[in-house]
């Protein structure tokens, strides 16, 4: 079995060329949290400041960073976070390719992306990781610090600011276009068709 690679954000060019569909990774360092009215807002904004001609204010720098498509649950006492599972990664596809070419290096969430998506993580370099859905609460356990950062009116999708420790994740789609979701496929049939 291979040993999970240990990589650590915001992620740079060298680490996510090495890495390819299947792999397996330990997560380290600050990811963000965003699902669709974050993503809509941030979209307005960098739409809104081209039109004026002005630098756009964002809850965080986009370039480097790793932006996990979740809306965590509330915290019992004691508790850092509470459950933090993976939402479905195809809902933010409208707005990826915009926050890919601004520097996002990394998503994460669960099920298939776009075509579009696919080809604007191969055109800017940035990679997709699946989180395990139904494992929330295992998830939250990797989590260590959260901090609200913006959109505090959207209640559990305002972004936050989490710091992660060995998150476990699985890239879905490299730099080079690949597709771990398709390679399943081609695999299953291939694997049927020879039973037949």
């Amino acid at each position: 079995m291979v040993n999970p690679i240990r990589i650590e954000t915001p992620l740079d060019e060298e680490t996510i060329i090495k890495l390819k569909i299947g792999d397996k990774v330990l997560l380290n360092g600050i990811v963000y949290t965003g699902r669709d009215q974050a993503h809509k807002r941030i979209v307005d904004e960098l739409e809104k400041a081209a039109r004026e001609n002005h630098k756009p204010k964002l809850p965080f720098v986009l370039e480097g960073q790793v932006i996990y498509y979740a809306g965590p649950a509330p915290c019992r006492p004691g508790m850092v976070i509470g459950p933090a599972g993976p939402t479905t990664s195809g809902r933010m596809d409208p707005y990826t390719p915009i926050l890919l070419k601004r520097g996002l290096k990394g998503t994460i969430g669960k099920g298939r992306r776009s075509k579009d998506t696919i080809e604007a993580m191969r055109k800017y370099k940035a990679v997709y990781f699946v989180a395990v859905g139904g494992a929330a609460v295992l998830i939250s356990k990797r989590i260590k610090r959260v901090e609200t950062v913006a959109y505090e009116d959207l209640g559990p999708e305002a972004i936050y600011r989490l710091q992660v420790e060995d998150f476990p994740l699985i890239v879905a789609n490299d730099v080079y276009g690949n597709d771990l979701f398709d390679e399943g496929i081609k695999k299953y049939r291939k694997v049927t068709q020879q039973g037949e």
